[in-house]
Formats: C-alpha cells, sequence, structure tokens
C-alpha cells in the first residue's frame, strides 16, 4: 500500500490550524515595526540579488545569474542575509536602520531552518554591541507582550520571556557545561591550537575526527553540550566568541582572543546574532578569504568576494549590527512547534 502522505499546507483544514499563528505573526510584524519607528529607526529595502551571497564557510546560497540584452551572463546569488547591504547603507551616510524581509540559505530545513525566512536586521552607527542586547530583551518581550504569551516553549522547555537575560561569555558556559577550558586552546592573537581542544573533547566523551579542525571541534562542543542549556527558565545572551568564530566582528580591545559578538537563545534556540562591526577591509578581506578557503576544502566550492562592499566598508563609520531569525521569534511567542507554521506560503519539497 501506498505511504500516506501529509495534506499540503493550502488544505483548508490544515490552514485552519496554522492561520492563528499566521494572524500572531502579522501583529508581530506591525508590533516591531511601530518598536523602530518610534525609536527614528529607516526602514529598508535591500536588494535580494547579490555579487556575493555573503563568505562564511558554512553557509550555503542559493545561485542564478544575471543575462544582459546581449546575452552575456554573470553569477548572481539570492542573498544569505541583507548585511552587506545595509553596511554599505552605513557607509553612504545611515545612522539607524532596520531591516525586516526574505533571506534564503540553501541545505536547511528542519523544526527551526527553511530555505526561505524572514530576517530582522537592524544597525547602530556609534553604538557598542551591548545596546544591541537591550534592543533583543526588549523585542522579545514585545512580542510576547502581542501575543499575550506569558512564557515561551519549545520542546518542553520553557523561558520567560520578561526576565532580565542571563549573560554568559563562550568561554564561560563551555566550562559549565563542558568543563573545558575554551581559552586554553586560543593564543593571544586569536590563533587556535586543534590539538589542544581535540584532547579536551576527546576526555569528555566527544567525538573528534581525524581530520577535525579546531572549529570542527568547537562547533560540536557548542551544538552537542553549549547549546541545548542555554536559555532556560530565561533568555540567554552568549558572549565574546573566540575571534576565529566571529569573521566580520571586530575583535575586544582588552582581549584579542574573543570577538565583540554575542548571539541571543531562549529554550535552547538560537534567535539572534550580533556584533561590533569589522570596519577594516584588509582585515575582511583576509577574514574572507580564509572562509571560501575552508569552504572549498570542506564542500568543493566557494563565492566570490564582494568588492564593491569591501570598498564600502572602509568608509563606514564604526557600528553594531544584529539578526534576527524573524519566524522563530514568531514560533516562541504563539506557541507554535515548527516554523512552517508561521509561515504563510512554506516552500515546497
Amino acid at each position: 500500500m501506498p505511504t500516506p502522505t501529509a495534506s499540503p499546507w493550502w488544505a483548508p483544514d490544515r490552514h485552519a490550524d496554522r492561520r492563528p499563528f499566521l494572524l500572531a505573526r502579522n501583529r508581530i510584524t506591525q508590533a516591531v515595526r511601530a518598536w523602530f519607528g518610534g525609536r527614528d529607526f529607516t526602514e529598508v529595502e535591500t536588494a535580494a540579488l547579490q555579487v556575493s551571497p555573503g563568505n562564511e564557510a558554512h553557509l550555503h546560497a542559493f545561485a542564478t545569474e544575471a543575462v544582459t540584452t546581449a546575452g552575456e551572463r554573470s553569477p548572481r546569488y539570492l542573498h544569505t542575509s541583507p548585511e552587506f547591504a545595509c553596511k554599505t547603507l552605513l557607509a553612504a551616510g545611515e545612522t539607524k536602520i532596520f531591516s525586516l524581509g526574505k533571506v534564503w540559505r540553501n541545505r536547511e530545513r528542519g523544526p527551526l531552518h527553511h530555505p526561505e525566512f524572514t530576517m530582522l536586521e537592524w544597525y547602530r552607527a556609534g553604538e557598542g554591541y551591548e545596546t544591541l542586547m537591550a534592543d533583543c530583551a526588549a523585542l522579545v518581550a514585545l512580542a510576547a507582550e502581542t501575543t499575550g504569551a506569558r512564557v515561551f516553549s519549545f520542546r518542553g522547555l520553557q523561558a520567560n520571556p520578561f526576565a532580565e537575560p542571563e549573560r554568559l561569555t563562550v568561554a564561560e558556559a563551555v566550562r559549565r557545561f563542558t568543563g573545558i577550558d575554551l581559552l586554553s586552546s586560543v593564543a593571544a592573537d586569536g590563533a587556535t591550537d586543534r590539538d589542544t581542544l581535540a584532547a579536551a573533547a576527546r576526555a569528555r566523551g566527544l567525538r573528534v575526527a581525524a581530520d577535525d579542525t579546531w572549529a570542527d571541534v568547537f562547533s560540536r562542543i557548542l551544538v552537542e553540550r553549549v547549546e541545548p542549556n542555554l536559555g532556560m527558565g530565561r533568555p540567554t545572551f552568549l558572549c565574546e566568541y573566540p575571534v576565529a568564530e566571529a569573521a566580520l566582528a571586530r575583535p575586544k580591545p582588552d582581549d584579542l582572543r574573543v570577538a565583540e559578538r554575542f548571539e541571543l537563545y531562549a529554550c535552547g534556540v538560537e534567535l539572534a546574532n550580533a556584533f561590533a562591526e569589522l570596519t577594516d577591509p584588509g582585515e575582511q578581506r583576509r577574514r574572507f578569504e580564509a572562509e571560501m578557503a575552508e569552504m572549498f576544502r570542506v564542500y568543493g566550492q566557494s563565492y566570490p568576494i564582494d568588492e564593491d562592499f569591501l570598498a564600502a566598508l572602509g568608509q563606514m563609520p564604526p557600528a553594531s549590527g544584529a539578526a534576527l531569525g524573524f519566524d522563530r521569534l514568531a514560533m516562541l511567542a504563539s506557541g507554535a512547534s515548527h516554523i512552517e507554521q508561521v509561515l504563510w506560503t512554506p516552500v515546497a519539497g
């Protein structure tokens, strides 16, 4: 007998089940726009088609091409984030901007991932990344207030969206949940020692493959032992990532081993990623080249570097920026259990 399949999202009964979550999403959208408008932010719309979709080793894009009237072809990509375009607008003279729009990431699908999703990004020229922590906490509370949620729940885990978030450095979190001294494998200039971290991970029962890099081992520690414990009871800011794990962030002035970067978690779910922006085009080029070399090593492909973005970066003022997964926030605030419950028209497949 044929295997029964779930009804499509547009089946009337299934749509009726999803509709309360979708209407909650709409209310959050309106509230977020009003929140930024009330703080003198300018909403911007950035082009989805870009020369480069981003230059992080494990981010995968959807590729297409531009064709001129003469038939000449050149590669283009759907952006994985509006980050490059937003920073270019800061170079142009904007000072407080936000973008609420679609982005695309390939090889991603599951309860918390979708190939097309909505990203909320905002940037503050001349302000430190601690200000973005206050923004994130306010937006989490705003989403809960808008839907009437008194608690966020996901997979049996709970967090109070109105509580003051916990603040942990990555090194503190790794030590708390594994006993590993993470920074003992990071040199004063940010260089990493793969063997030191691998030995510590193996001693705690984590699998380490012979060809794993320092970044691979770090990622496994974070995903398997740290992230599932974050945002319990209240949201958590995980901050001061090793500089090797912050390709677009500025190093912390008093400790060059780590960067001014944080991520926000609730109920073990990553909601936002933020940092003080790196504005040195030479250093940014070096980091992009290293990321693309790693991407080619692992996946056999890489993306071009956006020279126009690097030129603009040299004109960009000091700034901080944040990216928040809007669909995930809508999930937690509405009580949904799967990202497709808060997407009006999910991508087939």
